[in-house]
């Protein structure tokens, strides 16, 4: 173990996701042995309408709880439990698609606050008019990581533009992608001279301090032409720490999908993420529906999705992922 760092680091992340399985299971049978105590009170005295309403508040509670262990089961990727970096790119269209990558933030957003993850915006390129060019997050909870790669693939809205003057139709499109993040991994080396360090002076909101100081970073790593940028904080070196683990995440995935190739077992992925291929759209007008193209599960109520209720389609997608794994 003292001579053996990686495998250390291995088993020490093995023996904490076995023991987040068991506290989460024993936590599921004490609420479980609070629920027969209540029936059995209720049972006892059916006139009492505020135990019987307690008991269906907590029957409720129980099965989402339920329902969110048996899609973590789902997630049998090796990095499925990791936290997340969550990019989202504009597509072509201008004012349009910015505002389509806006929107999706929000989406995003809502379903982190909604779902108890935490998140942050790592860097941002505002759009020229309205919405924003690309943005990137740092997610952090139980399995981020193994949600958001489900959402990885280009996102299509039609609407009736807001900034059209002829109120036409329009249809706009946008990518995300998710990254496991990967700072505890000693396969992932990167030299320093294979990299190129750029400092700015940050865009948009911020502050005053941070918007008259080069503490923006851009890091360029050649052999890859993989780049990424932080702006995050007041801190050049805090900015340069954050935008390494994102350059990490995104070495690992690159790293990942080279061997794929080489094991000829791409094919898959290259569709999901394909501009070309969108895994869901979003219709306003003329009429109103979401619908996911990998599972054929949709819904009408479009408000409802953009406040961030994308579970039904990130819980297809598992099931639909692991129904086609190999055995």
């Amino acid at each position: 173990m003292w001579g053996d760092r990686a495998r250390a680091l291995r088993l020490g992340q093995a023996l904490g996701e076995h023991r987040r399985w068991l506290e989460a299971w024993g936590q599921l049978s004490r609420q479980m042995e609070d629920l027969t105590t209540l029936v059995e009170l209720a049972e006892e005295d059916e006139t009492d309408a505020s135990v019987r309403r307690e008991v269906e508040v907590q029957v409720r509670n129980l099965e989402e709880r339920l329902t969110q262990r048996r899609l973590e089961s789902l997630m049998t990727g090796a990095d499925d439990s990791r936290d997340a970096y969550l990019v989202i790119h504009a597509g072509a269209g201008g004012t349009e698609s910015q505002d389509w990558a806006q929107m999706l933030l929000r989406m995003y957003s809502k379903w982190g606050d909604r779902n108890g993850f935490e998140y942050s915006v790592m860097d941002v390129e505002p759009g020229q008019e309205a919405g924003v060019k690309s943005v990137s997050l740092d997610v952090r909870g139980p399995f981020a990581y193994g949600y958001l790669r489900t959402e990885s693939g280009v996102h299509r809205l039609v609407r009736i533009s807001p900034f059209d003057a002829a109120h036409r139709r329009h249809t706009s499109f946008a990518s995300v992608f998710a990254y496991a993040q990967v700072d505890d991994l000693p396969e992932v080396e990167i030299q320093d001279s294979e990299l190129r360090v750029d400092t700015f002076r940050a865009s948009g909101a911020g502050g005053q301090h941070v918007n008259k100081t080069d503490s923006a970073v851009r890091i360029t790593h050649l052999p890859t032409g993989i780049v990424v940028q932080c702006q995050s904080d007041r801190s050049q070196h805090r900015n340069r720490d954050n935008a390494m683990g994102m350059l990490r995440a995104r070495l690992y995935d690159h790293h990942k999908r080279e061997e794929a190739k080489r094991l000829q077992a791409l094919e898959d992925s290259k569709m999901e993420i394909s501009w070309g291929s969108q895994i869901r759209s979003y219709i306003f007008q003329p009429y109103t529906l979401v619908k996911d193209h990998r599972t054929d599960v949709e819904t009408s109520n479009v408000q409802a999705v953009m406040d961030g209720e994308i579970d039904k389609f990130i819980a297809a997608a598992l099931r639909d992922r692991a129904r086609r794994a190999p055995d």
